[in-house]
């Protein structure tokens, strides 16, 4: 597991993860719970590094049922599923802590929201930079290469860092003017 940066404590049957234990992924995802046979098996949490979590029940690693929580506490419905829907556009703590005040806009569920670097997006894992196309952790670790439909993905609907140069304009300096 070494050599695939993964990591394993936990209990162990004929050389292999079996009982309970912790798995962590190259992603930093952890997987808490049973294993049986090197596979996710019985009752299990995987906790990702923006704070959310899946619980499930596990068969020869795959998931049968199960449910995800964001990291703000928000669990995950499929069916009946309201929150922003067309109807409320609102963010999950906008709902419960109320609304801002005229004039203060809330841009993301978290505020303040994260600074992103210059030129690059915000894609909800982590930083994407559109010139090497490769998206980073928001402490700066590789997540992945951004296949094309991605790109177009984050570059089509995700926050970008401020690019504009915005400021002071004496009178008689106008854009007008010159």
């Amino acid at each position: 597991m070494e050599f695939m940066e993964s990591s394993y404590d936990g209990d162990y049957k004929n050389s292999r993860m079996e009982g309970t234990g912790e798995y962590t992924l190259p992603t930093h995802t952890r997987y808490v719970g049973e294993m049986k046979d090197g596979m996710f098996h019985g009752k299990g949490v995987l906790h990702f590094p923006n704070g959310s979590k899946y619980e499930g029940t596990w068969e020869k690693g795959i998931s049968i049922e199960g449910k995800y929580t964001f990291s703000d506490g928000l669990e995950y419905k499929e069916t009946d599923w309201d929150y922003c829907d067309a109807k409320d556009r609102r963010f999950y703590s906008e709902r419960c802590n109320g609304l801002k005040p005229a004039g203060e806009s809330q841009l993301t569920d978290r505020d303040p929201p994260r600074a992103i670097p210059g030129g690059c997006y915000d894609s909800v894992d982590g930083f994407y930079d559109p010139s090497t196309r490769v998206v980073k952790d928001y402490d700066g670790n590789f997540l992945r290469n951004a296949d094309d439909q991605e790109h177009d993905w984050i570059v089509g609907t995700c926050r970008k860092s401020w690019d504009e140069f915005v400021g002071h304009c004496p009178r008689g300096d106008t854009l007008e003017e010159k």
